[in-house]
């Protein structure tokens, strides 16, 4: 299973490479980690770590997918970037740009790319079909533009906030 997480300004990849118990492998950015983790009490947890021995206090924050940690030493903000957050986060950074670049807000597989360098679109629509965790989705224009360029092909996988076509 793996997550991507906002930990302060930093976006770490974190993956759970494997679990018996309370043993687990982790990777995170890709360096891998065994960890032996018990929840002493509710939202507080003891980790192992080659010998030494770390207490973690998770707090929520904002949500259910945001929270404040503490250890003995420091306290940081960490954000638990899943589909859904990439999601909702694109949306309103959409609301709020000109529309001048298609990006995909997660990792899929370029499954449609409709039209060409140089062409007019008009507003609403699609340009690019993604294919991302078992569901297309549908990437249109906003207002009507022409296309500058276009930056992926039908099947090429784009990782999440990844440009893939240009208008003007």
């Amino acid at each position: 299973m793996a997550y991507e997480i906002k930990i302060e300004d930093k976006i770490r990849n974190i993956e759970i490479l494997s679990r018996d118990g309370n043993y687990y492998q982790i990777a995170i950015d890709n360096k891998v980690y065994e960890l032996d983790i018990i929840e002493v009490e509710q939202g507080v947890y003891s980790v192992l770590h080659e010998n030494s021995s770390f207490n973690v206090e998770l707090v929520e924050n904002k949500g259910s997918k945001s929270y404040i940690v503490n250890t003995f030493f420091s306290s940081f903000e960490v954000d638990i970037i899943d589909a859904e957050a990439k999601y909702q986060l694109n949306r309103r950074r959409d609301d709020g740009d000109d529309g001048n670049v298609i990006v995909s807000p997660m990792p899929g597989k370029v499954v449609k790319v409709l039209f060409k360098e140089g062409d007019a679109v008009k507003a609403g629509q699609t340009v690019v079909v993604v294919s991302a965790m078992k569901m297309d989705s549908e990437y249109k224009v906003k207002q009507d533009r022409t296309i500058k360029r276009i930056l992926v092909k039908e099947g090429d996988t784009v990782s999440g906030d990844q440009p893939m076509v240009i208008l003007e």
